[in-house]
């Protein structure tokens, strides 16, 4: 595959010949590779309710977050290598056990062989929508790759400072990357559109998890996302976080949230008027729903 001669897929842009078996930032050479497939249910429940979300679990990732819950498979690299034939019949199988959609969750750096594995399966049948599920560490030059083959865009903003992005994810330009990445997003898909279920079938919908003592970071966001972005943009605000991996041994991410900064990121959320979307209710056992990885 041309684009893996030269590696530039993510802002990375490692320029590396994954075809020849090397490995860039993502620790990713030609195969694909993933970790679980399953139907998934406590996603959004525009995304998951009713029959749930044909998720798809990629490992490897072009982020090393710190406080990733899926570390196993992001940072360590567990999961099974397929062939894009094979990603396409999981596609199939997905559809006939009847979730509302297939979701690739962590797609990046296998996202030209998706696109494949989508034109593959929709000869095969396939109908059902496609979820983009991102940390949102994106070229603008992939996304309008996935121009047509994707039909809703579920990125993560994580991040307003360089300074956090540097130090929990260990990467340049987050902020400016991301933003620009989910403009292209919006561009293509537009307004969000759902069935008489209220299951959505395209659209957008911006995922920012709150970390404890950063609750400057979320503002900055939700307030980037009031200005920036159209009305009828979808936001989806995540009150989920534990400390897991190696955020135990940092000072300010080694909590969970509390009520006091939940609440004031609410208040906050209100006083925005973001009208479309979810805030998360904080938990008490996030930890139960991290899955079980298969392979």
């Amino acid at each position: 595959m041309r684009e893996l001669e030269k590696c530039e897929i993510c802002p990375h842009r490692c320029g590396i010949n994954r075809t020849k078996g090397k490995i860039g930032r993502c620790r990713c050479d030609n195969k694909i590779k993933i970790a679980l497939v399953s139907t998934h249910n406590y996603e959004e429940p525009c995304i998951s309710k009713i029959y749930g979300s044909g998720t798809v679990f990629f490992s490897n990732c072009n982020l090393n977050c710190m406080y990733c819950q899926n570390y196993e498979i992001s940072q360590l690299g567990r999961g099974k290598e397929i062939s894009i034939n094979e990603l396409a019949d999981i596609f199939i199988s997905q559809q006939k056990n009847g979730v509302n959609n297939i979701n690739l969750v962590t797609p990046t750096m296998y996202a030209y062989q998706i696109v494949e594995a989508i034109k593959i399966a929709r000869t095969n049948g396939l109908k059902i929508p496609i979820i983009y599920n991102t940390n949102g560490y994106e070229n603008v030059e992939t996304i309008k790759a996935l121009d047509g083959y994707i039909d809703v865009y579920l990125p993560d903003l994580k991040y307003y400072s360089d300074e956090m992005s540097k130090k929990y994810s260990k990467v340049d330009k987050y902020f400016e990357y991301t933003t620009k990445a989910i403009k292209e997003m919006y561009n293509q898909v537009g307004t969000a559109k759902f069935d008489e279920n209220g299951i959505i079938k395209k659209g957008v919908i911006i995922r920012h998890l709150v970390l404890p003592n950063h609750l400057q970071n979320s503002k900055h966001i939700l307030k980037w996302i009031k200005e920036n972005m159209p009305d009828d943009v979808y936001v989806s605000v995540m009150a989920q976080y534990f400390p897991t991996y190696k955020a135990k041994e940092d000072k300010y991410i080694n909590r969970k949230l509390n009520k006091k900064e939940y609440k004031e990121i609410e208040n906050f959320l209100y006083t925005l008027n973001l009208t479309n979307g979810y805030i998360q209710e904080l938990g008490k056992h996030e930890e139960e729903y991290v899955p079980t990885w298969e392979y």
